[in-house]
């Protein structure tokens, strides 16, 4: 091993990249953590200088990515004659960009260990520090995309979860990051670390559980769940049946959840762009949809709405949540704001001519986050799609009662990514204190309440419904309250002390 990490340190940091990426969801191998990170912080101390340091940081950081993100290449599977040019660049293509920020947390190693035999603590804590920073930018720049992020390794389980309450998954990946690069300093010295750390971690995390849960609010959910596949979704002849399909699960799953508790409002939800038919505009598709809704029932629905030009064009689409109850009034509603470039809109459009949707219109963005209030449940903050793994942005100016993230993982069929997705969503649950109800198209949906407790879920490739209450609110956690300066805090104390330790030359 050592021979080939001389021999070849650039692609022995390729391939450490893409070994760590084992630790994140579906699979949750953490331990090879302890082998990836000490590794690779000794191929850095091997660097001649800061271009080899970053070169190499690149090569990690495309790995970890073309391996975490592989998935992406579901989506061209739907309609592979026109899109199978670009299969081999899918993954490679967004992990590209991905990789330069791999490059700033091994040049901050690099730089804190020069002048010192083998790893020492002040590479340690500088690049736990620095990749915990990169993170935090790649959620701002270039629109942000906080995917895979260190810290949803732990979605596991909720013990794990619950210091995310103070510091948010940045702080996780903080910590992560930090116990994951002990055994560079030698065994002798990472072992009685690391146990300790993990055992202040889970007793903590244990201890939160143990607390008195908040009360469920009297609303009842129904989550529905049409499994529909994505190369199916839009067929022209498919339409009435997808709709039909909609509406007798959720005739079957509020009719049952009224039997259980006849005076509750009962909260139906469907995916997003789960209707076939613009269900905001269609009148005919809105009385179907009243029709098979208790009276105290209400639709959450994700749909297409459009404008059209004089001319009877398309001339605008939102991607959007619709209200509906069972007199057929059509209540709040919310469009995205939060698109997902190349996939909801060109950048660049002109210079670059590929058409994201039919005729060439992008999506419009919507005004932004905002709290939803609907007659007797608490009010809720929408999250369409990708919106939810943004930490720190998932809430308004009034903090809510619940997130609704509803979501459409067709697109990735059986892949890490509906996985993937779901960490993100949980951990928005502990950090905000505040549940999270997920409707998928083709799962997973899920409720979790406000410590990331799992109450109901639609497992993925399930038709069906699934009926809970609606959890309660929590308490506003520290995370909630001052958002992202908690870990960005915490990433410059552990800086600051690894550039301190890095003065004091050794002897």
């Amino acid at each position: 091993m050592r021979n080939f990490l001389n021999a070849r340190p650039g692609l022995a940091s390729l391939l450490l990249g893409a070994a760590s990426a084992l630790a994140l969801p579906p699979l949750h191998l953490l331990p090879v953590l302890l082998l990836t990170f000490p590794t690779f912080l000794a191929v850095l101390a091997r660097a001649g200088g800061a271009r080899q340091a970053l070169w190499w940081g690149a090569l990690f950081g495309f790995g970890h990515h073309v391996a975490g993100l592989y998935w992406l290449t579901h989506a061209l599977f739907t309609d592979l004659a026109t899109w199978f040019w670009l299969v081999p660049f899918a993954a490679p293509g967004v992990a590209l960009p991905l990789a330069a920020f791999m490059a700033l947390p091994a040049w901050a190693a690099w730089r804190a260990g020069r002048g010192r035999p083998g790893v020492g603590w002040p590479a340690v804590l500088v690049f736990a520090a620095a990749w915990t920073a990169s993170e935090m930018l790649r959620g701002f720049l270039f629109t942000g995309f906080p995917w895979n992020l260190l810290g949803t390794a732990w979605a596991f389980h909720e013990i794990p979860l619950q210091p995310a309450a103070f510091v948010g998954v940045h702080g996780l990946s903080l910590l992560t990051a930090l116990l994951a690069a002990l055994p560079a300093l030698g065994w002798r010295v990472a072992t009685p670390l690391l146990l300790s750390g993990l055992a202040l971690w889970g007793s903590g995390g244990a201890w939160v559980l143990r607390q008195p849960a908040p009360e469920d609010s009297a609303a009842r959910l129904v989550l529905v769940q049409g499994n529909i596949p994505q190369d199916l979704k839009w067929e022209e002849t498919q339409r009435l049946a997808i709709f039909q399909r909609y509406l007798q699960l959720t005739r079957e799953g509020t009719a049952e959840a009224a039997q259980a508790a006849p005076e509750a409002p009962i909260l139906a939800i469907w995916p997003e762009t789960a209707s076939p038919f613009l269900l905001a505009q269609d009148p005919d598709a809105q009385r179907l949809a009243a029709s098979v809704l208790p009276e105290r029932g209400v639709l959450l629905a994700g749909t297409v709405r459009a404008e059209w030009s004089p001319e009877g064009r398309v001339a605008r689409l939102w991607n959007s949540l619709v209200s509906l109850d069972a007199a057929g009034t059509m209540g709040p509603a919310y469009d995205k704001s939060h698109l997902v470039p190349f996939g909801e809109y060109m950048p660049l459009r002109g210079l670059i001519p590929i058409r994201v949707v039919t005729g060439g219109v992008d999506f419009t963005a919507g005004p932004g986050r905002q709290t939803l209030e609907l007659p007797g449940i608490p009010g809720f903050s929408p999250l369409i799609c990708y919106e939810v793994i943004f930490p720190g942005r998932v809430t308004g100016p009034t903090r809510p009662g619940w997130l609704l993230n509803i979501t459409n993982d067709a697109w990735f069929g059986h892949s890490a990514g509906p996985y993937q997705h779901l960490a993100a969503s949980r951990l928005r649950a502990v950090e905000e204190g505040l549940p999270l109800v997920r409707a998928a198209q083709t799962g997973i949906s899920i409720v979790y309440d406000a410590l990331g407790r799992e109450r109901a879920r639609i497992g993925l490739g399930e038709t069906g419904f699934a009926i809970a209450p609606l959890p309660g609110a929590a308490a506003p956690t520290p995370f909630s309250r001052w958002g992202l300066w908690v870990p960005l805090g915490a990433l410059l104390c552990v800086g600051i002390l690894g550039m301190a330790l890095q003065r004091r030359r050794p002897d």
